[in-house]
Order: C-alpha cells, then sequence, then structure tokens
C-alpha cells in the first residue's frame, strides 16, 4: 500500500485529503508544520509526500529541502501560490509536481498517480550503461556513480527525464514527448518542468554545466542525449 504523508496548515485541506485518499486505498498520515512533517518522515518514511508551501513554521521550499538532503521520494507541491517563482522555486529545490490551490480531488489523484508511476523501473538490458561527463549511468541498478566512486542521488522525475534521453542517444526528443512520457498526457505547455530539470541533471552530472556536452537542449524543439 502506497503511504503518503500530507502536509498543510488548514485542517479542512488535511481532512477531506485524508478521507479522499484513503477511500482510495492510500496509507495516509498528516501534518501540519514543516517541522512535524519532517519528523514524520524520519520516523515512518512516506512513498510519497503532498506538501504544502504556506506552512506556519518553515516555508515548504526549506521542507523539500530538508527532504532532499536524505531521500529522492516523489514530493507534490499544493499551494496557492500561482506566481511562476514559486513554481520555479519548488522545482528547483527538488518537487516533483506543483498544484495550485483551489484545486480538484480528481486533478491531484491523477497527479499522484503519474508521479507513482515514476517509480517503476522500466525492463531494460542488464548491462545497459552510459556516459554523461564523469559519470556513468546504469539504467539498469537505476544508479550514477562519479568516476571517483562517489554515488549521485536523482529523484524520481530526474531519473524519468534522464531515463528517456539516454535511452536514445543522438535522438531529438521533443518538448511534448517528454512531457508526455514523464508528467503525463494532460502537460502541453509546461515548458519550464523540462528547463528546470534539465538544469538540475546538469548540475549533477556535466563537468560544466553552463556548457553541457552530453544533455543538450535543441531551442523551440527539445533535447537530445549526445554521448
Amino acid at each position: 500500500m502506497t503511504r503518503i504523508l500530507v502536509v498543510d496548515d488548514e485542517p479542512q485541506i488535511l481532512r477531506a485529503l485524508r478521507i479522499n485518499l484513503r477511500a482510495r486505498g492510500y496509507d495516509v498520515e498528516v501534518a501540519g508544520t514543516g517541522t512535524a512533517a519532517l519528523k514524520a518522515a524520519a520516523a515512518h518514511p512516506p512513498d510519497l509526500v503532498v506538501l504544502d508551501l504556506g506552512l506556519p513554521d518553515l516555508d515548504g521550499v526549506e521542507v523539500i529541502r530538508g527532504l532532499r538532503g536524505w531521500t529522492t521520494i516523489p514530493i507534490i507541491v499544493l499551494s496557492g501560490r500561482a506566481g511562476s517563482a514559486d513554481k520555479v522555486a519548488a522545482l528547483d529545490a527538488g518537487a516533483d509536481d506543483y498544484v495550485t490551490k483551489p484545486f480538484g480531488v480528481d486533478e491531484l489523484l491523477a497527479r499522484i498517480r503519474a508521479v507513482t508511476r515514476r517509480l517503476a523501473s522500466s525492463p531494460v538490458d542488464a548491462t545497459a550503461t552510459a556516459r554523461v561527463g564523469r559519470h556513468t549511468v546504469d539504467l539498469a541498478t537505476r544508479t550514477v556513480t562519479r568516476d571517483d566512486g562517489v554515488e549521485t542521488r536523482l529523484t524520481p522525475t530526474q531519473w524519468a527525464v534522464l531515463e528517456r534521453l539516454l535511452r536514445h542517444p543522438g535522438k531529438l526528443i521533443s518538448q511534448r514527448q517528454l512531457l508526455h512520457e514523464v508528467w503525463g498526457p494532460e502537460y502541453q505547455q509546461e515548458t519550464n518542468y523540462l528547463r528546470q530539470y534539465l538544469a538540475q541533471l546538469r548540475r549533477k552530472l556535466e563537468d560544466d554545466p553552463a556548457r553541457p556536452r552530453h544533455l543538450i537542449t535543441e531551442p523551440g524543439m527539445g533535447y537530445r542525449y549526445r554521448p
């Protein structure tokens, strides 16, 4: 059973989500503050976090960073902040998706299903590996290891984006195709998601993120992996 930690300071939202998610077979834990959320996640690690940004003690972005310090579990932000700067900050900190309040429960459930699908590894050749900068990416074990032996951790969404590029070396993958395959068919225009995730991957994997040699942007068209 998928375990979801819901973090929000509005009791009515916590109650509604707890009822709706449990009715659909999810195991749900709730927290009303960022501190409580970090403690709950450490004590009983969830499979997914639904997180409000406007918490009374900590900004939600700080909670994301706190979680990303030790876990790659999917994080869906649920927030009344509709500005693009807030979305960019949350995605850049490591969130996997962003839902703006007011929201429909069906929309949130669709986002949860989409992000949990990314946890499942696609069948791959046991020897499938690729090189990005000084890193070896093993698609079978879903690990990234630097030449000095240090492992680089990726979130589920970072993995999903990277994997789709590495499986088609040299091929241009369109923005629409990446959005469709990683986030789902309802995503058509959220190209800012792609920019943020490619920037994150370059910072983690490229020798010079400002001048990438492997994770290439084709302006207005899409992205490609250059071996």
